[in-house]
């Protein structure tokens, strides 16, 4: 209660009127909780070994628990903290004493759990309806390598390989996809056996606004992007007149634009990159307008390039990795847990549980689906 106008220090007329605020905050003495379990260490006369029963919040050879385990794999692999700054983190603010080797160790142990989880995105993701693709740059063991990412609406599934071609597709694509794959202009998704193909037009649209910038005044240029433009802007009309459209009408509309697109490709074009972007047109040009044959395949591969985005802040924020293990720990935790968002899911409550089910039975629960 104010004893006087905080504005004009005038006295104050009670009014009996009150509201309510709340706040939350972190207690001041912030101490780790430590937990010292005795084990009954028992033999068994058939295995003829000493077996002893599993703790269901703390993982085998793993002096964290759970939580704060789990907690630390987020910062790292899903928030895109370094390493050094989690470890300042829980020892100076936390008062939880670790070391970044310990860390890393119980990381690998983590994701060898997670492991049966990263598989069945990955199965999950090839039995998808529409999966974007991408890739980027990635250091392991000093080396170049590629960080790939495969995409749908629940999903997100990360795999590092030395390979940016074929051998890395076909690791993934381990049968053949029959969805529709969006992706860029990089020519090993070429290979990939699909049901549908769907290349991404603004890529197209960037390369040929990047060649405008430097030959505005090219009349040759100049009717060439304005016919790709005038194909791309009618293309994104069409589907708004879907229903409008009888069936007949709405294919013969598609079948023009694929026929601008084609013709544009095969005329003899003398500027150097108007030729080029014919030759992409004459190739691809199939691959443009499969958006407009499909309700919910985009013209474009934003998913795509949105989800291979954290992983590009996680490589500037560090080092990439330093081995081959490392590698596919950081693809297994980093598809875990950017699908359990995809997905609704609460990462951290939502593997809690399925470790203490696998404490308790031995066996990891499936993954969940989409909250509804």
């Amino acid at each position: 209660m104010l004893p006087c106008c905080p504005d004009c220090q005038g006295p104050l007329k009670r009014t009996g009127d009150t509201r309510k605020r709340r706040s939350e905050d972190i207690p001041e003495d912030l101490k780790p909780v430590i937990t010292e379990d005795i084990l009954h260490r028992d033999y068994c006369p058939a295995c003829q070994k000493r077996v002893e029963p599993k703790l269901p919040d703390v993982l085998p050879r793993c002096t964290l628990g759970n939580r704060t385990l789990v907690l630390s794999a987020m910062l790292h692999f899903l928030q895109g903290l370094t390493i050094g700054q989690i470890v300042d983190t829980f020892n100076f603010h936390l008062r939880m004493k670790v070391t970044p080797g310990g860390l890393v160790q119980m990381w690998h142990r983590l994701a060898d759990l997670l492991f049966s989880w990263y598989e069945q995105v990955h199965r999950e993701s090839l039995a998808s309806a529409k999966l974007h693709a991408d890739e980027t740059s990635w250091r392991v063991r000093g080396l170049t390598y590629w960080l790939w990412c495969f995409a749908s609406n629940d999903s997100a599934f990360y795999m590092i390989d030395r390979s940016r071609g074929s051998p890395a597709l076909q690791k993934f694509f381990v049968e053949a996809f029959e969805g529709t794959l969006i992706t860029d202009f990089w020519s090993p998704y070429d290979a990939v056996v699909c049901a549908d193909k769907q290349k991404c037009w603004p890529h197209l649209l960037r390369d040929a606004a990047a060649v405008s910038e430097k030959h505005s005044d090219d009349p040759e240029w100049k009717s060439f992007s304005r016919r790709l433009i005038g194909v791309y802007r009618d293309a994104k009309k069409l589907p708004s007149q879907r229903t409008e459209l009888a069936e007949p009408d709405y294919d013969m509309s598609v079948a023009r634009l694929e026929g601008r697109l084609a013709k544009l490709g095969s005329e003899s074009w003398q500027h150097a990159d108007a030729a080029r972007l014919a030759k992409r047109l004459s190739k691809y040009g199939n691959e443009l307008l499969t958006f407009l044959w499909h309700d919910d395949v985009p013209s474009d591969n934003n998913a795509g390039e949105r989800a291979i985005r954290p992983a590009v802040m996680i490589r500037k924020n560090s080092y990439c990795n330093h081995s081959e293990r490392g590698a596919l720990t950081q693809s297994v935790l980093m598809t875990v847990f950017r699908t359990l968002r995809l997905r609704g899911r609460e990462p951290l409550a939502t593997i809690l549980d399925a470790l203490a089910i696998y404490a308790a039975t031995g066996n990891m629960p499936p993954m969940p689906q989409k909250a509804e």
